[in-house]
């Protein structure tokens, strides 16, 4: 397995400004051979780089002190003489860099290296400094306060936040002796991290952080991170003022002991930066603040209904960036993100909402989205604006009672999973095929266009005895389940025509889209006007605010804020010609901005 390392802006800048190293290639690699070695070699390779960091940095602050020793359980082999010279000339480089970045950009060679389903297993995605400081700034504006609050990192990684948390403490105790600074740092700043390598990473670049300090008072601190599982931590015995940093993501199987231990926050399937979320409240003080970076998905999916369901009860959200890219922020993370800070104590108000955007240096600017409100039960999806626009939106939305089964409908996914029934697959009709209908069928302008183009997808369906539940013949509309915040529209719907049912006696939805089926023979709003109805921009923005990931879940779509039956009925005629789109989208604003009066 190949793994490349990718150095980013700042650390190829370094390198080529170094004189006394060599040129620094982006696109070397590092090498391994399977999984198991591929993770000691990335361990090893980083530990060379920091190496040379370290000799380089503590010669130039005349540190007395040897770099930390590596946990026993971390074994390291040996490098190729060109893999060794990268990674002295990547340390060599990092040294020229202040500690919070030289932190970062070292973890990032680090994460990159390790082979990419251990780094999925692990969570292993660091958070860019300007990001850390965006948070613990949040932090501040909670009430935190650096001189004495307690403070965790329950996922701290390579030090990401742990590094710029103990400068903010120093600078907080300007004034203090030495000796008393270490020892306020020592009692009240604790990271958690599972990966042992990690672990150590944080601890080196911590005293680097210090080295002013250790050279006053001759010391250094005793370690402040701690290699554990921090889902299994006691937490009665420590509780802290703030509980910061970047969980790890992704989809667990939990046991039954621990199913039961993390049964509060738990609908379903658990996902690790949900439980994190759960650990924080735990550790947390009654008056303590929780300040996490985190994917948007618990914002609206099933799955976390619980976990808002707690955070509305027991700390409800003081303060929410949204990180408007979900590429190029995060190495290697697709998922939408965002800052928030929760305070518990506080009863529930209204919460400022921000986005966070990269500009073209890579520095970071924000800008003002509006206000939130939880919904008196949290548990409901969080309707959340990203910009100012969507904020006067949801006003009115939020005043609306109307929702699909209002209309006579319920949304179910299409039954067909295709590569479980690959054998039922045809290419042409018979007597006992169906129309199997694939996503790619609903066009981007709302029209319905049988077709299986794509690879794998073929045009037919011929059920056996047991397959024929995945057959409907009811009249439905179909919309897309997964769509991305960077297209057009998110909401992508068209109705399949009624006659196109009768030809064919019935058909076969596949699992790619939803089925927004009528509850009875006589539902109150026609098909096709649910079909132009989802695929006007105002009800795109306005489930915009509701989505978290690029699912467009059933769970959603039935929380979706929408005018009554008899306003949207008076605009059936403006549904009947594509030349009035514009005059529809008009009609609709006009229903969820005069709601709020």
């Amino acid at each position: 397995m190949v793994s490349t390392v990718s150095l980013s802006r700042p650390l190829r800048t370094a390198a080529r400004s170094n004189s006394a190293s060599k040129a620094v290639s982006v696109h070397e690699c590092v090498t391994t051979q399977n999984s198991g070695s591929g993770l000691a070699n990335a361990r090893t390779f980083t530990f060379r780089a920091i190496s040379e960091y370290w000799n380089r940095t503590s010669e130039e602050m005349c540190m007395q002190w040897p770099i930390r020793k590596l946990p026993r359980e971390v074994g390291l082999v040996a490098l190729s003489d060109e893999a060794a010279s990268l990674a002295r000339s990547i340390g060599s480089s990092a040294a020229s860099l202040d500690v919070t970045e030289a932190s970062y950009e070292i973890g990032v060679v680090y994460t990159s290296a390790i082979p990419q389903e251990i780094r999925t297993s692990m969570g292993a995605y660091y958070t860019p400094p300007q990001l850390c400081e965006r948070l613990l700034d949040m932090a501040s504006e909670c009430g935190v306060d650096w001189s004495y609050a307690r403070i965790l990192d329950p996922a701290c990684g390579g030090g990401a936040f742990l590094i710029p948390l103990v400068l903010r403490m120093v600078k907080s105790l300007r004034g203090l002796r030495a000796e008393s600074v270490l020892e306020s740092i020592q009692d009240r700043l604790t990271g958690y991290e599972l990966d042992p390598f990690a672990a150590w990473m944080s601890e080196v670049f911590l005293d680097i952080a210090l080295a002013s300090l250790y050279r006053e008072t001759g010391r250094r601190i005793e370690s402040v991170v701690h290699v554990c599982d921090t889902l299994f931590q006691a937490t009665e015995t420590c509780l802290y003022d703030l509980v910061v940093g970047n969980p790890p993501y992704g989809r667990v199987s939990l046991s039954d002991e621990s199913r039961r231990r993390f049964k509060r926050s738990l609908f379903g399937h658990a996902n690790l930066y949900g439980l994190f979320t759960d650990m924080a409240l735990r550790f947390a003080n009654s008056n303590g603040v929780i300040a996490f970076v985190t994917p948007t998905s618990f914002l609206s999916g099933e799955y976390f209904k619980a976990l808002r369901h707690l955070l509305g009860q027991e700390a409800p959200p003081a303060k929410i960036n949204f990180i408007a890219e979900r590429k190029g922020v995060f190495k290697n993370v697709l998922q939408e993100t965002m800052l928030a800070t929760y305070c518990r104590g506080k009863k529930r108000r209204q919460v400022q909402v921000q986005c966070v955007a990269q500009g073209s240096t890579g520095s970071f600017w924000t800008s003002d989205a509006g206000l939130f409100k939880l919904p008196v039960r949290a548990e409901e999806p969080w309707l959340i604006p990203r910009t100012e626009r969507q904020s006067e939106l949801i006003e009115g939305a939020i005043q609306l009672p109307f929702r699909l089964a209002d209309y006579g409908y319920k949304v179910c996914t299409g039954p067909l999973v295709w590569n479980r029934h690959r054998n039922s697959l045809r290419d042409g009709p018979s007597k006992t095929c169906y129309p199997l209908i694939w996503a790619e069928s609903v066009r981007s302008d709302g029209s319905f266009e049988f077709r299986a183009e794509q690879r794998n997808h073929k045009p037919y369906f011929e059920p056996t005895e047991k397959e024929h539940w995945v057959v409907t013949s009811n009249p439905c509309v179909l919309l897309q389940r997964t769509t991305a915040k960077e297209q057009c529209r998110r909401l992508v719907a068209a109705e399949i025509p009624k006659s196109f049912i009768e030809t064919h006696g019935a058909v076969v939805i596949e699992n790619h889209l939803n089925m927004i089926k009528p509850l009875d023979k006589t539902p109150k709003v026609k098909p096709a006007v649910v079909a132009a109805l989802l695929n006007s921009e105002v009800v795109d923005q306005v489930f915009r605010c509701i989505n978290g990931s690029v699912a467009v879940s059933a769970y959603e779509l039935h929380a979706l804020p929408l005018p009554s039956p008899d306003d949207i009925n008076a605009l059936t005629p403006l549904v009947s010609s594509p030349r009035r789109k514009d005059q529809l989208n008009r009609a609709l604003e006009r229903l969820y901005f005069e709601a709020t009066e």
